[in-house]
């Protein structure tokens, strides 16, 4: 074979190994980015990923559990929260009862993910007084936190700081989760995703709130 002959075959080898770009290529591409581009300007990434977490959830890898009895600190109860209507809650008033307090953001998608087990726990336990459950939103605005809890048909109390967060519950992560026992002790120090809606832990704080009725 000559070098023309040669050169012929590689050619020919080279457009076959060259992958043609087909019309339907194109149109599957311009679907992708028009979805990442509308959850991009729409704000709805914590939902998308927040949902995708909830998938994780529901394997009970990342459960809920108490710390250990060792690792317990003392609560700071110097703070307080604003509810939407503006009343003034004083974590001082709360002394005596176990507190389940989680810090969040709608922007935030383990949050998001983790929400519904949060609801689930509080609407198993919502009859027990000695229970009380304050969801603290890091949101800048107010309405942007109760407007998400509306639509997702949560019943769940929000807050906002209303005063400097002690040393003991900033982490600088959300979520982050503290349970507080009747004697003013930090039992769960949660950062991260997790679910609170299983057995282990409605049992864990239903011990706590029979403290303080006996």
């Amino acid at each position: 074979m000559n070098l023309f002959g040669h050169f012929s075959v590689l050619s020919g080898m080279a457009k076959k190994e060259k992958k043609k770009v087909s019309k339907r290529d194109i149109i599957e591409l311009a679907v992708i980015v028009t979805i990442f581009a509308v959850i991009y300007l729409t704000g709805s990434q914590a939902e998308v990923f927040g949902r995708v977490q909830q998938v994780v959830l529901k394997t009970g890898v990342m459960n809920a559990s108490e710390l250990d009895e060792e690792a317990y600190l003392q609560a700071d109860y110097d703070l307080k929260l604003v509810d939407p209507t503006g009343q003034i809650l004083d974590l001082k008033d709360l002394k005596g009862k176990t507190i389940f307090m989680n810090y969040w953001a709608t922007w935030c998608a383990p949050c998001v993910a983790e929400m519904p087990s949060i609801d689930g726990l509080r609407e198993r336990l919502k009859d027990d007084p000695n229970i009380v459950f304050l969801l603290i939103s890091e949101d800048r605005e107010m309405r942007t936190a109760t407007a998400w809890i509306k639509r997702k048909g949560f019943d769940l109390p929000i807050y906002k700081l209303a005063s400097k967060i002690p040393d003991v519950y900033e982490t600088g992560v959300v979520p982050t989760t503290f349970v507080i026992s009747p004697e003013g002790k930090i039992v769960v120090a949660k950062t991260g995703l997790a679910n609170y809606d299983t057995r282990r832990f409605r049992k864990l704080l239903q011990r706590l709130s029979a403290k303080t009725s006996s």
